[in-house]
C-alpha cells in the first residue's frame, strides 16, 4: 500500500494554522497530520512539496448547477462528469449536484445520471458525488430568480416521496409558504436530508412553521429570498419580518453566501460571517454551465429549455435586466474573495468551504477537514490561495481540461 506525504506547507486546520506541517496519506485515508519534524513516514513514501504554500482539505460544494458547458439538469452521465471535473479543477473534492426547475422527466433523468456516476465513481473522475441537492422545482412564483417558470410547481407528494426513496437526495429545498411545504419538510427530514428553504417570499411566521417541520437552512442568503419590503407587496401592512430576520435571529439556522464579488458586497459578506459565525455559514458557488467557458449566451437548467442568460466573463446576467443569473466561478475564487473581504482568520474562511457544509449535510465523518481517518481529499495552494494540486483519496487529480 503506497504512502504519500504532503509537506513544506502550512496546514489549514478547523481551529488553527499549523506551520511546517506534514499530511500523510495511505490507502485513500489521512493517517497522520502534524508538525513535519515529528511525522515519520516510510522511506519510499512519495513526497509532495507544497513549496511554502498551504495544505488544506478539499472544498465541499453543496449548491452547484454545472460547469465547462454542462448543467447537471442536462440529465446525462457525460454532463454530470464534465461539470464535476470542472469544479474539481477549482479544488472541490465533494459535490452535491443541484436541480433547477424542470419537468418530472427532466428531474428523473438528472437523478438517474447522478446515481450512475456515483455508483461508478473512482478518484480519477474528480470530486466525490456525495448526493444530490433537490433544489428546484418547488419555488415561489414571485421568487423564481433565473429559473424557468414552466418547470415550477407546488410540492407533489407522490413525486417527492419517490425521489426521496432513491436515497441519493441529501439536501432538500422548498419555499416555506407553498401549500404542502410542511409535509415536504417532514418527509425530507425522515429521509435524512438537510432541509432548506429557498426561492421563497416567506414571512417569519411561515419560517417558524417550517422550522418546526425540520427546516434548518436557507439557500444563497439575500438572493431570491423575502425581505421586509417584498413582504409588504405580498401581505400588506403591518410590515412583516422576513427570512433574513428569522435566520439571523435563530442560532440553529445556517445559510450560505455566494462570494463571487458580484452577488454580495464585501460589507454583506463580513456581516454574514460576523452574525452567523463560521459554524453556521457556508460558501457555495451556485455556479452554472458558463464556468470556465468564454463569454456568451447559455442556459441555466436543461439545455433544451432552461432559462437563457448571458455570461459577461464575470457573472451570469439575465437578458435585458439587472438581475444576476448564478455565478460562473469556482470555489477557489469564493475562498479568495471571502478572505479578502472579511480579513477573517484563514481557518474560519476555509471552514465555511469545507467542514461546515460537511457538518450541515452530515458527511463530516468522511470529509471536510485534515483529520486522521478521513478521506485523503487534500489541496495544495500557493500563498495567494490559488489551487496548485488536488488529491482525492490520496490520488492526484490531473487538472488540465
Amino acid at each position: 500500500m503506497s504512502t504519500t506525504i504532503i509537506c513544506n506547507g502550512t496546514a489549514i486546520l478547523p481551529d488553527r494554522l499549523l506551520p511546517d506541517a506534514a499530511v500523510v496519506c495511505r490507502g485513500g485515508k489521512i493517517v497522520t497530520v502534524g508538525p513535519a519534524r515529528k511525522v515519520r513516514a516510510p522511506r519510499d513514501a512519495e513526497k509532495i512539496d507544497a513549496r511554502g504554500g498551504y495544505i488544506s482539505p478539499g472544498f465541499v460544494e453543496m449548491h452547484v448547477h454545472g460547469g465547462d458547458g454542462a448543467d447537471f439538469m442536462d440529465g446525462t452521465t457525460d454532463a454530470v462528469r464534465t461539470a464535476i471535473r470542472a469544479h474539481t479543477r477549482h479544488g472541490t473534492t465533494s459535490i452535491f449536484p443541484t436541480t433547477t426547475t424542470g419537468s418530472p422527466a427532466q428531474i428523473d433523468a438528472m437523478l438517474k445520471a447522478c446515481a450512475a456516476v456515483q455508483h461508478e465513481w473512482q478518484s480519477t473522475d474528480g470530486a466525490r458525488l456525495m448526493g444530490v441537492h433537490f433544489y428546484g422545482p418547488y419555488f415561489a412564483e414571485d421568487k423564481l430568480g433565473a429559473h424557468a417558470a414552466a418547470g415550477r410547481r407546488d410540492p407533489v407528494v407522490a413525486e417527492y416521496r419517490e425521489y426521496f426513496s432513491r436515497g441519493i437526495i441529501k439536501i432538500a429545498t422548498c419555499a416555506a409558504e407553498l401549500p404542502g411545504a410542511a409535509d415536504y419538510y417532514r418527509a425530507a427530514k425522515r429521509s435524512g436530508c438537510l432541509v432548506t428553504c429557498g426561492h421563497s417570499n416567506s414571512s417569519w411566521i411561515e419560517m417558524e412553521r417550517a422550522f418546526r417541520a425540520g427546516m434548518r437552512h436557507v439557500d444563497h442568503f439575500w438572493c431570491a429570498m423575502s425581505s421586509v419590503p417584498s413582504l409588504i407587496a405580498r401581505l400588506g401592512t403591518p410590515m412583516q419580518a422576513s427570512m433574513a430576520e428569522f435566520v439571523l435571529a435563530q442560532p440553529e439556522m445556517s445559510t450560505e453566501v455566494i462570494a463571487d464579488g458580484h452577488h454580495l458586497s464585501p460589507e454583506l459578506l463580513r456581516y454574514a460571517l460576523a452574525i452567523k459565525g463560521p459554524k453556521r455559514l457556508c460558501l457555495v458557488t451556485d455556479a452554472n454551465r458558463a464556468l470556465d467557458m468564454p463569454p456568451g449566451d447559455y442556459r441555466i437548467g436543461p439545455q433544451k429549455d432552461g432559462s437563457l442568460f448571458h455570461s459577461d466573463g464575470l457573472v451570469g446576467r439575465m437578458p435585458n435586466s439587472t438581475a444576476l443569473a448564478s455565478s460562473i466561478v469556482g470555489m477557489d475564487h469564493m475562498v479568495r474573495t471571502m478572505a479578502r473581504a472579511t480579513k477573517a482568520p484563514l481557518p474560519d474562511v476555509f471552514r465555511i468551504a469545507t467542514l461546515t457544509p460537511a457538518e450541515r449535510v452530515g458527511v463530516a465523518r468522511k470529509v471536510g477537514s485534515l483529520e486522521k481517518g478521513k478521506c485523503a481529499d487534500v489541496l495544495v495552494l500557493n500563498k495567494a490561495l490559488a489551487v496548485q494540486r488536488v488529491f482525492i483519496g490520496g490520488t492526484e487529480f490531473r487538472r488540465s481540461p
